[in-house]
């Protein structure tokens, strides 16, 4: 097993199995095969890895494009301050943006509520040979939901128990939703940024330290940090119960901005070669076609 495979397979969450994220180190470099390196040696291999991973996915989305069969789906979900819009900056860099489709979900507006949670998510689907990034998603309706369960007020349910058959049955629902896009041709990748709550306290200062850095601190994210081990619960509830084959999690240390880009280029390239992706086929009448419309081209007068 290559190092990538085994860093890969160490994120995943297998489906059927716990998330255990109490166990899963926000700060790790990748192991003790790496633990001979200096630390600017090693984020610098690890640079090198998202450059390489980055020229990789900008070839295999042109192919995705082109194939018209496909749709990616990438879901991140994380604490506040992990990563996520870095990710989305650095990682698709190299894409062509007229392929990419990022969606941030806020507070639902009234139409969205006079619907199920997952009208929403249907609506911003990515179309066949795109990529759609959900930087957060229809998660937080077990996460975020669930660590303040009177946020479901405004969504007006039937009457019913609000305990833990409830939340199963939203993870049955969203694991159902998923197989069907699955079905259907969109592939699915869900990223959880696993960033400790020492580093999550440096970035928000950092934030509020840098001119140009304010505008992204929010005072309100300091009371949900209060509830920080309460989201790591939820987290780990959601994970493990929808991780599936289908629609897999994968956990990414977010204590170090370049291991969580190297990961996740990586998923996202592996993902996407699995699809065996080809090019569009010719007809023979389109390339009869083609080779009188290149005659034609030869044949004009060479411009002086």
């Amino acid at each position: 097993m290559s190092t990538r495979e085994r860093l890969l397979a160490q994120s995943l969450v297998a489906p059927g199995e716990a998330a255990r994220l109490a166990d899963r180190d926000p700060g790790s470099t990748g192991g003790p095969e790496f633990a001979a390196l200096a630390p600017d040696e090693l984020e610098q291999r690890a640079k090198d890895a998202i450059a390489r991973g980055i020229a990789e996915l900008s070839e295999v989305q042109e192919l995705l494009w082109a194939s018209d069969r496909y749709a990616l789906l990438v879901v991140l979900q994380a604490m506040d301050a992990a990563g996520k819009d870095s990710v989305i900056k650095h990682v698709m860099s190299g894409v062509n943006p007229q392929g990419v489709k990022v969606v941030s979900f806020k507070k639902p507006s009234a139409e969205e509520l006079d619907h199920d949670f997952l009208w929403r998510i249907s609506e911003a689907l990515p179309e066949r040979g795109r990529i759609g990034i959900f930087n957060r998603s229809h998660y937080e309706e077990v996460v975020a939901l669930k660590v303040h369960p009177e946020w479901l007020e405004p969504q007006r349910l039937p009457p019913g128990d609000r305990g833990e058959r409830f939340w199963q049955e939203r993870y049955e629902d969203i694991n159902a939703f998923e197989r069907h896009l699955d079905r259907n041709g969109t592939k699915i990748v869900k990223f959880f940024l696993n960033v400790s709550k020492d580093v999550q306290k440096e970035r928000f200062l950092a934030r509020l330290d840098r001119p140009g850095k304010e505008w992204k601190f929010n005072a309100a994210d300091v009371a949900e940090r209060a509830r920080f081990d309460d989201y790591l619960r939820a987290f780990e509830d959601a994970l493990t119960a929808t991780s599936t084959p289908w629609a897999p999690w994968y956990v990414l240390p977010a204590d170090h901005w370049w291991v969580t880009q190297a990961l996740a280029v990586w998923v996202l390239v592996d993902k996407l070669r699995s699809l065996d992706l080809r090019w569009p086929e010719v007809s023979a009448a389109e390339h009869a076609a083609n080779l009188e419309a290149r005659k034609a081209l030869e044949a004009e007068p060479v411009a002086r």
